[in-house]
């Protein structure tokens, strides 16, 4: 990586931008841009086709693995870095699905990011992220259900009336429903009697 690389960092918080900034400028080898925003970061990748992306998950105007998405269908050697505190299976899944090339803890030593850069910069089709494996591991024993739909999992074999269950979890009758179909359609199943057997005899509950 001896030619300069241009680097866009894509983060709501300035003062996180900056710190990024900081850090990679020290090396000589980067070309530093900076979007505050999605609408920012798709106007700035037009502008400027950077050849590395260091996005965070979440935007004032959107989800950051919109971005990710849309750049690797534009682009499969750009190098995409994904930044968030969340680094629950759900997250880091999707940020591989979404087409990046490395996950990391926004908390993570700026060692650690320059590292997953130089990954990404090298293999931008892999992907890279603390614990991957177990977390794969993880996401087809539970069969792809998200930590909200495992919740409402565990809590079915109590046998209340959907209203209350809805209100012991905060939420809405009509979400726990739709929560519930995405549950039975990944658990291959057609009711709760049904769900709560398959998650018995596959160890969830």
């Amino acid at each position: 990586m001896n030619t300069i690389k241009r680097v866009l960092i894509i983060d709501d918080h300035a003062v996180v931008r900056q710190g990024i900034r900081s850090a990679l400028e020290s090396y000589e080898i980067y070309e530093i841009f900076e979007a505050g925003s999605k609408s920012e970061a798709l106007a700035q990748t037009a502008k400027i086709d950077p050849d590395a992306m260091i996005v965070d998950i979440n935007l004032p105007d959107g989800n950051g693995l919109e971005i990710v998405s849309w750049a690797r269908t534009i682009s499969k050697t750009l190098a995409i870095v994904v930044l968030s505190f969340n680094e629950s299976n759900e997250f880091v899944i999707g940020a591989m699905k979404a087409g990046a090339s490395a996950f990391l803890n926004k908390s993570a030593p700026l060692s650690e990011l320059k590292s997953a850069l130089e990954f990404a910069l090298l293999s931008p089709e892999k992907f890279s992220a603390k614990d991957l494996n177990h977390k794969l591991e993880t996401k087809e024993r539970t069969f792809g259900l998200s930590q909200r739909e495992l919740q409402i999992l565990t809590q079915l074999y109590r046998g209340e009336p959907l209203k209350e269950l809805a209100s012991s979890l905060f939420i809405s009758e009509a979400t726990l429903k739709t929560h519930l179909s995405s549950v039975y359609r990944k658990l291959h199943v057609n009711n709760r009697v049904q769900a709560i057997e398959k998650a018995r005899v596959s160890g969830i509950t």
